[in-house]
């Protein structure tokens, strides 16, 4: 069977909620500046209530990396647990009004949707409260085969480690790419996600479980809990068959087997917000590779969505980015020619 989605990607369905904020905002709330902390409902709606202007979208990081594959020119799913509340109808309709396959059942009794709240420091740092809500609720029973089985990636978020049901979830649908000769990929997400998991995705890695693994330079440290990234790419290189590492500034590099290749940062006219930057470069990776192209054309095209990603607020592309490749000179696969030559599910 032919693949009919680029990119299937399984994570927390969750609306974002960003504003500005001072420095001082996050000493009264007493966390720490640039991680992301897990919150219960009554200190959702306390943050809620102290912050200034907001943008609201459907947001999650797998969400993001599956609307930039759309904003590419992709085919693009998504499978993620949102509840049957005003917060689950802005996400279903905001992702798919992007151009996303999104079937998930919604819930009907229990948790609400999910929000996080997005505190955006001048230094363009972003502090994420998050509450799960009704993504604890996403199960084995979510995990649509015929899905699974049309998407040549499949793609999970570090962060849908902390619910329980969710691994069994993903574990599932790792298994059923692999039955239908997909590939299967994760993304760290975050140090202390690593922190809180390391063993578990060092063993999806050693047992073959995740072809393919994104980090960015602090998560591939924390995972081998060294200070040296050359340390850290070296042990990447040994545990997993391919892997690619964001670098900030200093752009991003990338494996698959012994192929290793680097591609320097986009130019960025002013840093705004970096929410979203390490799920965009996702985005144009995993829709290269999909596509065929090279290790080195995936990463550059990584880049290139990151950048974007970081000149405004926001974690979804402001501007289309196959018109963004085409525009810097890169010959992008022609999408609809190939999608008509797929049978549809």
């Amino acid at each position: 069977m032919s693949p009919d989605f680029d990119v299937l990607t399984i994570g927390n369905a969750i609306v974002d909620i960003l504003s500005p904020a001072e420095e001082d905002m996050l000493v009264r709330l007493g966390v720490t500046k640039s991680m992301m902390r897990l919150i219960d409902a009554e200190e959702a709606e306390r943050i809620y209530d102290m912050m200034g202007p907001a943008v609201e979208a459907s947001g999650g990081s797998a969400a993001n990396t599956a609307a930039g594959v759309a904003s590419f020119g992709g085919r693009a799913a998504y499978i993620g647990k949102v509840a049957m509340d005003a917060f689950g109808d802005v996400f279903s309709h905001d992702i798919r009004s992007q151009g996303v396959h999104f079937e998930t059942r919604p819930l009907f009794d229990g948790a609400p949707t999910a929000r996080c709240m997005i505190l955006i420091t001048p230094d363009s740092e972003r502090t994420m409260n998050t509450y799960l809500g009704a993504c604890h609720h996403l199960t084995v029973d979510d995990i649509e085969e015929k899905t699974v089985a049309a998407a040549r990636y499949t793609y999970l978020e570090g962060f849908l480690w902390d619910p329980p049901e969710a691994k069994k979830a993903f574990r599932k649908a790792a298994d059923i790419a692999h039955a239908h000769g997909r590939l299967a990929s994760i993304t760290l997400s975050d140090s202390f996600c690593v922190d809180r998991f390391r063993a578990e995705f060092l063993d999806l890695m050693r047992s073959g479980t995740v072809d393919l693994v994104f980090a960015n330079k602090e998560e591939a440290k924390a995972l081998y809990e060294t200070h040296d990234l050359e340390t850290a790419v070296a042990c990447l290189r040994r545990d997993c068959k391919a892997a690619a590492v964001t670098l900030g500034g200093d752009g991003a590099l990338a494996f698959d087997g012994d192929e290793l290749v680097s591609a320097p940062a986009s130019e960025v006219e002013e840093l705004v917000d970096m929410t979203g930057a390490g799920d965009q470069f996702a985005a144009g990776f995993l829709y290269a590779r999909s596509r065929d192209l090279t290790l080195a054309e995936a990463t550059r095209l990584g880049c290139l969505a990151g950048g974007e990603c970081v000149g405004h607020i926001g974690p979804r592309p402001a501007v289309s980015l196959s018109q963004l490749a085409r525009d810097v000179g890169v010959k992008l696969p022609v999408g609809e020619q190939w999608a008509e030559a797929l049978p549809k599910i």
